[in-house]
């Protein structure tokens, strides 16, 4: 339970509500800050402006998915007016309040260090990575079937990465029947690909492997699909792009060889938001309970 703890919000989209529902079924205290336009107010929820007052006596202070741009602004779905958290917001917050995001910019990050406040970055988290994994494939096959006119079933499809979110899609393509080749540095991701009956390749044959492939993801964050290697890919190859913006793919060179690529980050907010909102609230839930067991103890 949370009673006795003070949780607020500062903007979001519709993830925010079921982490929202949850909070308050678990007896925090909860103020919303940025919900203006939200139609159903939580009973149990309190809507206040951003000020430095509602800040004071906060114990969890809990961010969007991107907690600011790189100016402090917050974006909120449910909000008309600018949400920006400055450094005064940042020195009104108790010591021992920890913040919670999906991912920090330098900007949070270094405003938050400078007050000497904790700083959680969900996504960094494996749990939440693996769970996230699950509506990120979801929406990467429907993506795959709206912008291609052949079945995943039998094509030839390459995953580049086996990190958490290349192992559930290497595992999902070759359940629908696609040949699936995946590409990794690690030999102990080569080990892995080749103990879970798929063909291993390295990155440096990477020019070689894409020769025939009807579809490509791509988990890795660094420019993998480089001018040279899209020049070896049929025109009929299909590039998603899974990886965190700007993604690693050469977009520009793609088009130019009329080769369809898509950068989808962030999907499990745009395909699932209520299940991606309840993988947030399960883990976010438990470690605003965790916290305050560990500042319990520091207090005897």
């Amino acid at each position: 339970m949370l009673t006795g703890i003070h949780v607020a919000f500062i903007g979001g989209d519709a993830r925010q509500l079921e982490v929202i529902k949850r909070c308050i079924q678990l007896d925090a205290s909860v103020t919303l800050i940025g919900f203006d336009n939200l139609e159903s107010i939580f009973t149990g929820a309190t809507k206040r402006p951003l000020t430095c007052d509602v800040l004071r006596d906060v114990d969890a202070l809990i961010l969007p998915v991107v907690g600011t741009d790189d100016d402090g602004y917050v974006e909120s779905i449910f909000c008309s007016k600018p949400l920006q958290l400055l450094e005064e917001h940042a020195a009104s917050l108790q010591k021992n309040c920890v913040v919670y995001t999906g991912m920090a910019k330098p900007y949070l990050r270094n405003l938050l260090a400078a007050q000497q406040i904790s700083l959680v970055e969900l996504l960094d988290r494996d749990d939440v990575a693996i769970y996230n994994s699950i509506p990120t494939v979801e929406g990467a096959l429907m993506m795959a079937i709206q912008h291609t006119d052949i079945t995943i079933h039998g094509s030839q499809a390459i995953v580049l990465g086996l990190g958490r979110t290349g192992m559930s899609m290497a595992r999902a393509l070759h359940a629908l029947g696609a040949r699936v080749k995946v590409g990794a540095r690690r030999q102990e991701h080569l080990a892995r690909i080749f103990e879970m009956g798929l063909t291993p390749f390295h990155f440096s044959e990477l020019k070689q492997q894409v020769s025939n492939a009807d579809y490509i993801f791509n988990t890795v964050p660094q420019l993998v699909l480089t001018a040279e290697v899209i020049a070896q890919m049929p025109q009929t190859a299909f590039i998603l792009d899974l990886a965190s913006k700007p993604g690693g793919t050469d977009f520009r060179y793609a088009e130019r060889r009329g080769i369809k690529a898509l950068l989808a980050p962030g999907l499990p907010g745009i395909v699932a938001p209520k299940t991606a909102g309840k993988i947030m609230a399960q883990t976010l839930s438990r470690l605003i309970a965790e916290q305050t067991i560990t500042r319990g103890s520091h207090h005897e």
